[in-house]
C-alpha cells in the first residue's frame, strides 16, 4: 500500500471529522457516514490539504452495507492499518422511568448492534498489527443518560472485551477517553452551556492519536 488506511465510522462531523483531517497526512482515508454534505466537506478539507478520501455514505446500521464496504476495502487495498469508530446516536436525555421505546431501540441499533457486525468484518482487514480506537463517555453514567448510557456502555463492554481477547495476537484495540468537545452532540445533552472552555475537536484528535502506538 503506498499510503495507510484509515477507516472512519461516522466521519462526518465532531471528533470524527476532526481525526480524519487529522489522519490525512500520513493515511488515505476512507470515511463513513450518513450525511453526505459532511462527507463532501470533509473531502474538500483533506483534499486542500494534500491528502486522499473514500467517501462512503453509508448507515453502519446496514449489516449488508458495511460488508459490502469491508469486501471492497479488501479487494482494493488488502488491509487497513487503523479503525475509529466515532458514530453514535445520543436519545433525548430523559428519566429512565419514562424513556421513550423508540429512543430505547434506536440507541441500542445505532450504537451497540453495528459493532456486533463491525468487528468481525473488520478485525480480519486490521489483522495482527492494525489498531482499531473506540471512546468512552464517562458522562453516559450520570442521571437522564439512560438509553445513551446503557446503550454507549454496552458499546465500550465490547471494545473492552474484544481488547482483552486480542492482547497478545492483535490488533491493538484502544479505548480512550475524550475531553468534553463542542459537538452537536453534546449541544443536545448540556444546551446554553459555555463552549469557550471547551476542548476543539481538532485539538482533541491532536492529543488522542499521540496515545496509538
Amino acid at each position: 500500500m503506498t499510503n495507510k488506511i484509515a477507516l472512519i465510522t461516522g466521519a462526518s462531523r465532531g471528533l470524527g471529522t476532526a481525526l480524519a483531517k487529522a489522519l490525512a497526512p500520513t493515511h488515505h482515508i476512507v470515511a463513513v457516514a450518513r450525511t453526505v454534505g459532511g462527507l463532501e466537506e470533509l473531502d474538500d478539507a483533506i483534499t486542500q490539504a494534500g491528502g486522499t478520501a473514500t467517501l462512503a455514505p453509508m448507515d453502519i446500521t446496514k449489516p449488508d452495507a458495511m460488508a459490502q464496504l469491508c469486501r471492497s476495502i479488501h479487494d482494493r487495498w488488502g488491509g487497513i492499518a487503523l479503525w475509529v469508530h466515532t458514530a453514535i446516536h445520543a436519545a433525548p436525555l430523559t428519566p429512565v422511568a419514562h424513556m421513550d421505546a423508540k429512543d430505547w431501540t434506536n440507541s441500542v441499533a445505532g450504537n451497540v448492534t453495528p459493532l456486533g457486525h463491525l468487528i468481525p468484518y473488520i478485525a480480519p482487514l486490521l489483522g495482527r498489527d492494525g489498531q482499531a480506537v473506540f471512546f468512552d463517555d464517562p458522562a453516559a453514567a450520570q442521571m437522564y443518560h439512560g438509553a445513551y448510557g446503557a446503550s454507549k456502555a454496552a458499546q465500550i463492554t465490547l471494545a473492552r472485551a474484544w481488547a482483552a481477547e486480542s492482547a497478545k495476537s492483535g490488533p491493538k484495540v484502544h479505548v480512550l477517553t475524550p475531553a468534553p468537545m463542542p459537538t452537536a452532540t453534546r449541544a443536545r445533552f448540556h444546551p446554553g452551556e459555555d463552549r469557550t472552555a471547551l476542548t476543539h475537536p481538532d485539538a482533541e484528535a491532536a492529543r488522542l492519536l499521540q496515545l496509538l502506538d
